[in-house]
């Protein structure tokens, strides 16, 4: 049947891409593994980049669905989702290649669009919470950018060798520098202490000299008051 013969050429194509680690699969090897004809792939798929196509567009699309997770802070997603980004490529490098590794000029790549859709989602929802330095285009632009470097970086270290720790740090910093830190919120004694530093800021206002300070103690006093004021 025609759908058994499609899908045993991707299931051929997936495993010897997967046994090959890089390196060239030939159609005459998928076609022998499928147990087809050549004008049977290229009847399917129409070239042998069709196929190879088609059959990272059906592994990420997998990655896609089992990482759509949402939680409550938009920023520890963009964490999950870059450790599972560069997990993904570890545990398949030669699907990662093909998609990220083999761009051609002036052509994004249409079968990460909705990854790239959801990461700008998150983006903007950040970006409404008055934390985001940047645009949500540019901090997704700058985002992928170091998650793809960073995954394709440590696929090419020999095997063995590959510190997860540089991917942890680069991500880091990453967010760091598009997002603001969260606002602090107050305890009830941060909120006593500042009314406090407020009220004794009022009083030395009203009646500096009752306090029997110099002018100069004064400054130091209301100096501190502020930092109390601004720290709590």
């Amino acid at each position: 049947m025609a759908g058994d013969a499609r899908d045993r050429l991707l299931k051929a194509a997936a495993q010897l891409l997967d046994e090959a680690k890089g390196k060239p699969v030939s159609t005459r090897a998928v076609c022998d593994l499928a147990g087809v004809q050549a004008p049977t792939l290229y009847h399917h798929f129409g070239s042998k980049q069709g196929l190879f196509d088609a059959v990272v567009e059906y592994g990420f699309g997998q990655y896609v669905r089992a990482t759509n997770r949402r939680g409550d802070d938009p920023v520890d997603d963009l964490r999950h989702g870059w450790d599972d980004h560069v997990r993904y490529g570890l545990d398949n490098p030669s699907f990662y290649v093909l998609l990220y590794g083999q761009v051609a000029p002036g052509k994004p790549c249409a079968v990460t669009s909705v990854a790239e859709t959801r990461l700008l989602q998150l983006l903007t929802d950040i970006a409404q919470q008055g934390r985001l330095r940047v645009t949500p285009a540019a901090a997704a632009g700058q985002f992928v950018a170091a998650n793809v470097g960073m995954t394709l970086h440590l696929i090419a270290q020999p095997e063995g060798r590959v510190d997860l720790s540089l991917s942890r740090e680069l991500r880091d910093n990453v967010i760091a520098g598009l997002i603001r830190p969260a606002p602090t919120v107050r305890s009830e004694t941060s909120r006593e202490v500042v009314e406090k530093a407020d009220a004794l800021a009022r009083a030395l206002d009203a009646d500096a000299g009752r306090a029997g300070l110099s002018a100069g103690e004064l400054l130091v006093m209301r100096e501190w008051l502020d930092k109390l004021s601004a720290a709590t």
